[in-house]
């Protein structure tokens, strides 16, 4: 097929798969190749897939169509879940050239010369008990953050999800080797990791723990570690079950001075029975204390929860009583996904199949609510002041970031401080979500904690 010099990424679903693309995209450019933004004609395209859901297949065939009428003597190449699911499905879709496994995605810039001439496409997919190595990624160069992978593959078996199938048995990097990653990411000027994984409280390194003992690192020892690296000034948790974040994690991030106050936990249901169902492995009476547990040390704490409706059996009694539950929770924000109906799933044989109509009507009452909840958690910090870290700045004579409880906020200013950390005073809550924030010193700043902290223990 010649030397094509140009390739373009297109990346679908988590944190996760941005972190592996970036990857990806890094031996692209090691090897010579352009890489040009999405939406330009290039003559490669590489589409990383997600397939959480049946509209994340759809959206992966739009890309593909998207890419050919792009340039339709251009090469695709489609990676990621849905092409370790269904390969020979993507194959026989027009214009794709290669689909790519879990195993052999990483493997692509070798693959790219067995391309022939247009036709049927060509499969390299192995099985995915074949895949038990851990390949480390992470994101660099796409944003102020990067997204670091620590944990890959899934050994829970929940019964509505497909991810076991298409990554495989869980496993890790070592902490060794995290580390070291956080250290050369510090010196590439990166301010903020995002720890990423598919269960990243699952973590286990059998080679860190002292001699004298035979258990495993666990994902607290790696905090631990990760909390002494120089240089970088925030670490983020992305997504930790709530069987998995126990007391001594949140204590940790309570106290330090890098991991922020943010976590983010999957509930799927308020309701005990459909979470029976669902295989998860816990009940709603433990994510409730989970949560009360992080409030109660960090007031300030944002939590997001993860959240399906219309899964097989929910009853408009059983929803009902999610809202409710959620309702009630000091969280901050919710992430609602519609039951989608995967194949080679227990799920998919369950009786009361809900109509997709009263699916997509509790979608959208979620969506108030938690539309409500982020309101609702950004009201509450009205007045106080909050180190923010600019991803964006100087467009329009404002900048725009986080703060460490992961409230977006706007600044008006023209100066370029993109991925510099500031303190900020929040001031108000503006029609497109965003909270307007007025420049703050560091010393307002502490004054202002001491002042929390004396009252936080007059009402202990």
């Amino acid at each position: 097929m010649g030397n094509p010099t140009t390739v373009s990424f297109h990346t679908l679903g988590c944190k996760l798969n941005f972190s592996e693309t970036s990857s990806i995209k890094r031996q692209f450019e090691g090897a010579g190749y352009g890489v040009v933004d999405g939406g330009e004609p290039a003559d490669i395209f590489i589409i990383n897939t997600c397939s959480v859901t049946d509209f994340a297949d759809r959206k992966c065939r739009q890309v593909i169509r998207r890419a050919m009428r792009i340039n339709p003597d251009a090469k695709v190449v489609v990676t990621g879940c849905y092409a370790q699911l269904k390969p020979q499905e993507i194959a026989n879709i027009p214009g794709v050239d290669l689909v790519l496994g879990a195993k052999e995605k990483f493997q692509a810039l070798n693959f790219i010369d067995q391309l022939k001439a247009p036709g049927k496409g060509l499969v390299k997919a192995d099985k995915i008990e074949e895949h038990t190595e851990f390949t480390t990624s992470f994101s660099f160069g796409d944003r102020t953050r990067s997204f670091l992978k620590i944990q890959d593959g899934c050994n829970y078996n929940c019964s509505f999800c497909t991810i076991p199938k298409a990554r495989g048995r869980s496993r890790n990097d070592s902490i060794e080797a995290i580390v070291e990653n956080a250290h050369s990411l510090a010196d590439s000027g990166v301010t903020e990791i995002v720890l990423t994984g598919v269960n990243i409280g699952d973590f286990n390194d059998h080679a860190q723990r002292p001699k004298e003992t035979s258990q495993a690192g666990k994902f607290i020892d790696l905090i631990s570690a990760l909390d002494k690296v120089e240089g970088i000034k925030r670490f983020r948790i992305s997504s930790i079950e709530p069987n998995l974040c126990s007391n001594e994690i949140i204590e940790f991030v309570a106290e330090s001075k890098r991991f922020v106050p943010h976590f983010h936990m999957p509930l799927q249901s308020g309701n005990n029975k459909q979470l029976a169902e669902m295989r998860r492995r816990y009940k709603r009476e433990l994510y409730k204390d989970r949560v009360e547990y992080i409030k109660s040390l960090m007031p300030h704490c944002c939590i997001g929860v993860d959240v399906i409706v219309g899964f097989p059996g929910e009853t408009d009694v059983d929803f009902i009583e999610t809202h409710k539950f959620i309702e009630a929770l000091p969280v901050s924000y919710l992430h609602v996904f519609t039951y989608s109906e995967r194949a080679n799933t227990n799920a998919i044989s369950l009786d009361g199949v809900v109509d997709m109509r009263v699916r997509r009507m509790r979608n959208q009452r979620l969506r108030i609510l938690s539309e409500k909840k982020k309101n609702a958690f950004y009201k509450e910090h009205i007045g106080e002041i909050r180190p923010v870290l600019f991803e964006v700045s100087g467009q329009d004579g404002t900048a725009t970031g986080f703060t460490d409880n992961y409230i977006k906020i706007s600044l008006p200013t023209s100066l370029n401080i993109e991925n510099e950390i500031h303190f900020c005073k929040l001031k108000e809550l503006m029609q497109d979500g965003l909270m307007m924030a007025k420049m703050a010193t560091e010393e307002n700043y502490l004054l202002q904690q001491k002042a929390l902290s004396f009252k936080q223990t007059v009402n202990a």
